[in-house]
């Protein structure tokens, strides 16, 4: 049985992870007290890990991902401030 930590995942293995929690192309999120509908599969961004959206005005924006989702793909709790 192999373990995974965030040393030993990929990028690209974090994104599909992400993806397959609903956070990819056509899916429905609500985040930051708003509802979004995704436009694009989940994309490393400077700060972690990032999803095009489209509000409900159909403004296209960028949305980064929670620490606590990302957390979650890593197998990590997160600590205590």
């Amino acid at each position: 049985m192999t373990s995974h930590n965030s040393e030993s995942l990929s990028i690209a293995e974090i994104c599909a992870s992400v993806k397959n929690l609903g956070y990819g192309t056509n899916q429905r999120i609500r985040l930051y007290g708003e509802e979004f509908e995704v436009i694009s599969d989940p994309f490393p961004d400077a700060e972690g890990i990032a999803v095009h959206v489209k509000t409900e005005r159909d403004t296209v924006r960028i949305i980064r991902l929670p620490a606590t989702v990302l957390q979650s793909v890593r197998g990590k709790t997160p600590k205590a401030a």
